[in-house]
């Protein structure tokens, strides 16, 4: 492969790269046969909605939006008010990513930042932010977002979950679970759906569909029903009530029928740890997270990165000087895993000349 040629391969830059999955078209197909209501009045919505009220187990009320953004910013909007405060990991996709739209959408809302190892958010640093400051001029902690798996392929356990919520019980805030790779995690996990949502306190999930092999849409998830409370109306203000409702609510019933959901997420899962077991011994390759979820998180030597690039490979370096970021898809294979590493091996095994800098139009990811 070169990059003059128009590049159909499969690739390691983002799962938002990989193509509709054919459970979901096949869904998409049936769905667009004659007419039907618009608005989510439609018998696809209300399929997908028993769908996944069936998968968690509960009487949960559901919403279906066009993006992660819009599905997180609204649902942490429903869960505060402007002069209140969100806590999350200071390298969480909520903070780093979705260009203050959380603020945007909650009218100023303000987003405080936690530590944590491998981006998990350390349930001590809760209390010491909420107690950090306590007078009428600071905003007013109320929520914790949480992201599973998390912005560095690790996966938060149900202890871990459990201990994040007994802060929030104790301290009287909400939790919000930004689910982007949910399937990801349950399926690294192996548990229930339950087990690691409203069973351990969370209050609404944003449940991703794109990056498992949806085309478009976000399940917005509320557990707890009352925080749902003209949610409806939050979508409609802000763009996100679909007219053909039924186009995005139609792949989550090919995805959920018949457990595609966490097929697709455990061959991810699966391609991932055969990268990581193909070159975690390479020389000069150090892995920086613990492989968790589809994702390998490693530092290379910048010639070898620029040597990938030059091969045709895309993938996100954002950890600093040298850290790159490979995520698998639903739709990756061995083999592609395979000729990325033959690649990697091939240039890792000439020294680099001189010290190559890391071209920085390649920073930053998605």
């Amino acid at each position: 492969m070169n990059s003059t040629t128009p590049n159909l391969q499969r690739q390691f830059g983002s799962d938002n790269y990989s193509g509709i999955c054919p459970e979901a078209w096949k869904a998409l197909e049936e769905a667009n046969k004659g007419h039907t209501p618009g608005y989510g009045d439609d018998p696809w919505t209300d399929r997908a909605t028993n769908l996944i009220r069936d998968i968690f187990e509960t009487n949960c009320e559901v919403f279906f939006v066009f993006n992660g953004t819009a599905a997180n910013s609204l649902a942490l909007a429903s869960l505060c008010q402007s002069y209140h405060s969100i806590l999350c990991h200071e390298i969480a996709h909520v903070e780093t990513d979705e260009c203050g739209a959380p603020e945007f959408f909650s009218n100023g809302t303000k987003v405080l930042l936690l530590r944590g190892e491998n981006g998990k958010i350390d349930p001590a640093e809760i209390e010491k932010m909420v107690h950090r400051r306590i007078d009428i001029h600071y905003p007013k902690p109320r929520a914790v977002s949480v992201t599973q798996g998390t912005e560095v392929g690790t996966v938060y356990s149900i202890s871990e979950l459990k201990g994040i919520w007994s802060k929030c019980k104790s301290l009287g805030l909400r939790m919000h679970m930004d689910g982007a790779r949910f399937a990801n995690a349950v399926a690294s996990l192996g548990v229930k759906p339950r087990e690691i949502t409203w069973e351990v306190g969370v209050d609404v999930l944003c449940f991703g569909g794109t990056k498992n092999g949806t085309h478009v849409g976000d399940a917005v998830v509320f557990f707890n029903r009352e925080l749902a409370r003209e949610f409806d109306y939050r979508c409609k203000q802000a763009g996100q009530l679909a007219s053909k409702m039924r186009f995005l609510a139609a792949p989550w019933v090919g995805m959920l029928e018949n457990g595609a959901w966490l097929r697709h997420a455990s061959h991810a899962n699966a391609m991932a740890q055969l990268l990581h077991d193909s070159i975690k011994d390479c020389p000069d390759v150090k892995i920086l997270f613990p492989r968790q979820a589809n994702s390998v998180f490693a530092e290379l030597p910048p010639h070898v990165i620029n040597g990938l690039r030059e091969r045709g490979w895309k993938f996100y370096t954002f950890i600093g000087r040298g850290g790159c970021r490979f995520m698998c898809s639903w739709d990756t294979m061995p083999a592609d895993v395979n000729a990325f590493v033959s690649d990697m091996k091939a240039l890792l095994a000439v020294k680099s000349a001189g010290t190559a800098e890391v071209d920085p139009k390649f920073y930053g990811r998605k």
